[in-house]
């Protein structure tokens, strides 16, 4: 009789891999799913250990410290947006200020709406990493904007860079304001936002 051969390190390395990125997600939705239902504090290594149903001693085989599940998880959200955001974009004419304003508000604040764990993290300053994601996050995007709003003619060639990406700090922390003031968003607030932000740059219009 022939012995069985045992599975090569080679061929069992997808195997690993495999259930090391199923881990890696479980991890991030249980971590999503405790921000969601009992806010921050709610959310440490070993309660999303527990709800993943992973020991807590093998997560931090998939992340070292709570902050590298929390920077993980707003990287996740961060992608959904930018393809909500760029889905707005290049579905609307543009053909005003209104509506390049309205292609950007309206889909962060549907997102933050439908997903309080992205608030959670978004928002409070929790830990520098996830300031600097959001950060980087803004200034990409006001840089798109720019270049969006200069090819359609709706401010002129020679307004600044820095002009969008005051914009996009100030609609910032004021969502954070409307986010503060109520669980979905505070309408008024986001109204003033949108009608700030339109009134600014109207000061560029070309």
């Amino acid at each position: 009789m022939f012995e069985k051969k045992s599975a090569s390190p080679a061929s069992a390395r997808p195997a690993v891999q495999r259930r090391g990125m199923e881990r890696r997600r479980a991890i991030l939705d249980a971590a999503e799913a405790l921000l969601r239902e009992q806010g921050y504090e709610a959310a440490t290594l070993k309660a999303v250990g527990e709800r993943a149903g992973i020991p807590v001693a093998s997560m931090y085989h998939y992340f070292p410290d709570r902050h590298q599940v929390d920077a993980e998880l707003l990287r996740r959200h961060l992608r959904a947006i930018e393809e909500l955001v760029t889905a707005a974009l290049e579905g609307s004419p543009l053909s005003t200020l209104r509506e390049a304003a309205d292609a950007v508000i309206d889909p962060l604040r549907d997102y933050f709406r439908e997903h309080p764990s992205c608030v959670e993290l978004w928002f409070s300053g929790r830990s520098e990493a996830l300031a600097v994601l959001v950060r980087e996050f803004d200034a990409v995007q006001a840089d798109r904007f720019w270049r969006l709003l200069v090819e359609r003619g709706l401010v002129s060639g020679d307004t600044p860079r820095l002009a969008l990406q005051l914009a996009f700090e100030v609609g910032n922390r004021l969502f954070d304001v409307a986010f503060r003031q109520s669980p979905a968003g505070d309408d008024a607030t986001i109204d003033e936002v949108r009608r700030m932000v339109i009134a600014y740059l109207k000061t560029y219009a070309a």
